[in-house]
């Protein structure tokens, strides 16, 4: 029976009168009694997991009567783990919220008269561990969402990249492949990278950085965004990929600890060309890492810190070059790599109560690279010693970043202020000691490179949910600074440095930008629209005394919309439609004005001309659960303009070929994604990806300045491409599992030319110890030793080939422990 608060309250005011007053008041109060009854409630809340907080999507929701347990109503969470059941009446009820591999939840609620809308809060579930142990596979999220705007892939899955680095398990997630150090979405590396949300100086402001060295010990899960909306940067036609490290959030003290070790270049793939310094072979790895966390009452502490130690032979690249005249070079260029990295995040979160955090966390990372190598140069027609380049390039790169954020929770679940703030500091510093051997003279040279990056961040992030959908905006200010300084220390004779090319130059970045992004939801459809408005100030101080470039930059004001409209067929189909434009912004090192000689004969140089590149992209697609299983298949479309990308030539007179940085016109991206995801039986689940694509660059002809003003014409260049991933998990047993993953890369368009097909296959196997606190790992990647990178280059007056076959086959070993 309901029981009306205001009729409770008469009966106790007419304990002390007379029965006729207490029914005449009765009958005047019967009106309002029924009113209160036929009152529409909203009950509202949310689900997470109690350890990590993480928002769980998909949970079964339901309301019961309390006196007996019959249904009224039910739902399950969206993604972000946010519920309603609407309709509801006043009463007594049980709310139930259940979900596979955690406790079912159980709470007693009563709904009163007083308000339309009733928020409970979080609802906090705790994992099962006897039925997770039972159910790995199937208690699994499905990596594409129900908005298809993103792919969430755990490491905690990735067996056969445990204790690698982070480039290294991206290459086994659908959609994505690695070329050259950088990941490539659907066949294209202009990606930005993000860590937890926000770029850094780790992986960059700009082009991709560090992601080989960045240990996947301190990753917990990697998000694929191949349609971002208004609420992120508009750099990154690609995609983005947002990396989330470790943190855990349970009372008490708890972490994690590591260590992994592994060999690679376990036999040479090839012998070196005559008179160098030898390989690297059976190079080893080392990688410990801790993350702790320590909550009581109102705050969080958490620590998290990994280093890595790892010897590689880093490039053993084979290349021959020929020229129109006839000449034939035959080189090799061979890099022993010793690489020290260590990252560390630590901070707090204060509960300030529930409706208020704040987080204070800093992050330092420390690299130093030292690098070996030997480059020997031949007359392919005679095999006369041209000369031995012999370098040591020493390097150092520090990284800063504090980090202030503040969130405010409305009562609303969903509703929310975030303000944050971001500093970062990081600094390369470069030293390259070289020997230039000639049959002639023999001449000691080295130069140093110090850029200090300074980047302030300022955001402001607004979320409310609506009765039929989500309303996002912001605003967010960037300023960017890096002063460079390239210094030339030329030998008295014969030096091959350029001596007018070094000096000063300094890079400046302003960049505020306002964002609107709003998603509508009925039953069978769902519509969102963003908007994205960009202003960039851009300038580049040369040095005046600078041999060939002056000072330049840009500044533009430009919209960046996206939409996207998706339509419900059932509860298993759903169609998804996208638009997106995006730009990609020149970074520093794109343009920067100094020569690099990490090459002695294909030298890097950049263009402070550089002009952003803006491109459209277009997306359908369709999803379908079935039973232990999903489909997902996409197809898309994007159209560059102002496309960049480095352009070799030369000049009259010399054999040395400059790779300059260049606007080249309009390219095109055009394909078809496949995933199919299925549970084959309870030991075996599968997992296939295909991405086929058709890549084209329109013909282009660029002015190059460097070293001496001269014009390239390039003919169209086009290709059919793709890549496709199978990843094959088994259980043997409650504790060990196992997954083999084959990777095939069909060849594909590269700048001037083209890149060979590509294969390997890796393996990693697992074993729970210590009642599941403990775990074991062994893998091994690139098992057959197959994956050789061949390139084949056209330039104007030469073409060369290049194979290179440096360290891809490594085994790994290691063990993790929780408490």
């Amino acid at each position: 029976m309901i029981t009306n608060p205001i009729s409770h309250s008469v009966k106790k005011m007419t304990r002390a009168i007379e029965i006729d007053s207490f029914i005449i008041l009765l009958v005047l109060l019967m009106p309002l009694g029924v009113i209160a009854q036929n009152i529409s409630v909203s009950v509202s809340g949310d689900i997470k997991d109690k350890v990590s907080g993480q928002e769980l999507p998909f949970v079964n929701v339901i309301l019961k009567k309390s006196s007996d347990s019959s249904f009224v109503s039910g739902t399950i969470s969206n993604d972000k783990g946010l519920f309603t059941i609407s309709d509801a009446v006043p009463g007594d009820y049980v709310i139930e919220a259940s979900y596979i591999g955690y406790k079912n939840y159980s709470l007693p609620l009563f709904i009163g008269s007083n308000s339309e809308f009733i928020d409970i809060g979080s609802i906090l579930l705790e994992e099962d561990i006897q039925q997770l142990d039972e159910v790995v596979v199937t208690g699994q999220q499905d990596a594409i969402t129900g908005r298809m705007d993103k792919k969430t892939f755990s490491l905690e899955n990735n067996v056969s990249q445990s204790g690698g680095s982070v480039l290294q398990s991206m290459s086994n997630l659908p959609g994505v492949t690695t070329q050259d150090g950088q990941v490539q979405i659907r066949g294209n590396n202009q990606v930005v990278i993000l860590i937890d949300g926000k770029q850094t100086a780790l992986t960059g402001f700009g082009n991709q950085n560090a992601l080989e060295n960045i240990p996947s010990s301190a990753v917990d899960k990697i998000e694929i965004i191949n349609n971002p909306s208004a609420r992120y940067d508009a750099s990154g036609n690609a995609g983005i990929i947002n990396i989330i490290l470790k943190k855990e959030e349970q009372a008490g003290l708890n972490g994690t600890v590591g260590l992994s070790t592994g060999f690679g270049s376990l036999w040479k793939r090839k012998e070196n060309l005559p008179g160098i310094r030898p390989q690297y072979q059976f190079t080893p790895k080392i990688n410990p890492s801790v993350s702790l966390n320590y909550r009581k009452d109102k705050i969080n502490l958490f620590l998290q810190a990994d280093n890595l130690y790892t010897e590689t032979l880093r490039k053993n690249e084979f290349v021959t070059r020929t020229y129109d005249n006839g000449r034939v070079i035959d080189q090799q260029m061979k890099r022993n790599r010793d690489i020290n990295l260590f990252t560390s995040t630590a901070g707090f979160d204060w509960f300030i109560d529930d409706s208020n955090t704040l987080t204070v966390s800093g992050f330092f990372s420390q690299e130093t690279i030292k690098d070996n190598g030997d480059q020997p140069f031949f007359n392919g027609s005679t095999g006369e010693s041209l000369r031995l380049w012999q370098f040591l390039e020493d390097e150092v790169l520090t990284a800063v970043m504090a980090s202030v954020s503040y969130e405010h929770k409305f009562q609303q679940p969903g509703h929310t202020l975030n303000v944050g703030f971001n500093y970062t500091f990081d600094r390369e510093d470069e030293k390259y000691f070289f020997t230039n051997t000639t049959p002639s003279f023999t001449a000691d040279e080295w130069f140093y490179l110090i850029a200090d990056q300074k980047v302030a961040d300022f955001t402001l992030d607004y979320t409310k949910p609506l009765k039929h959908g989500l309303l996002e905006t912001g605003i967010k200010f960037r300023s960017r600074t890096i002063p460079t300084d390239m210094q030339f220390n030329p030998s008295a004779d014969n030096s091959v440095l350029d001596t007018g090319a070094d000096g000063i130059a300094t890079y400046k970045e302003t960049i505020p930008a306002l964002y609107g992004n709003y998603t509508y939801e009925v039953k069978k459809l769902e519509a969102e629209i963003g908007l994205r408005v960009e202003y960039v100030d851009l300038r580049y101080d040369v040095d005046p005394n600078h041999n060939t470039y002056q000072s330049d930059g840009y500044d533009y004001f430009q919209p960046f919309p996206n939409a996207r409209l998706s339509y419900k067929i059932n509860d298993h189909n759903r169609l998804s439609a996208f638009y997106n434009r995006r730009v990609d912004r020149p970074d520093e090192k794109d343009i920067r004005i100094f020569p690099k000689y990490d090459d002695a004969e294909i030298i890097k140089v950049g263009n402070p001309a550089l002009q952003p590149q803006f491109t459209n992209s277009f997306e359908l697609g369709y999803r379908n659960r079935f039973n232990k299983g999903y489909f997902y298949g996409a197809t898309y479309h994007r159209v560059s303009d102002g496309t960049i990308m480095r352009v070799g030539t030369t000049v009259e007179g010399s054999d040395l070929i400059y790779n300059i940085s260049q606007n080249i016109g309009k390219s095109y991206n055009t394909g078809i994604e496949v995933v199919i995801n299925k549970e084959l039986t309870d030991k075996i689940n599968g997992n296939i990806n295909f991405n086929g694509y058709y890549n084209q660059i329109d013909s282009f002809t660029v002015f190059n300045k460097y070293p001496i003003e001269n014009t390239f014409t390039a003919e169209e260049q086009s290709i059919y491409s793709g890549n496709i991933k199978l990843n094959t998990n088994f259980k043997f047993g409650k504790n060990t599992e196992a997954q083999f993953t084959a990777i095939y890369l069909a060849p594909d368009i590269i700048p001037q030319g083209t890149i060979d097909s590509r294969f390997s296959l890796n393996m990693g196997v697992k074993q729970a110890i210590q009642n599941g606190k403990g775990e074991l790992f062994l893998n091994a990647t690139d098992l057959l030793n197959t994956m050789v990178v061949k390139k084949e280059i056209d330039g104007s007056n030469f073409s060369y080939t290049s194979t290179d076959y440096n360290e891809t086959q490594v085994i790994r070993f290691g063990y993790n422990y929780k408490f």
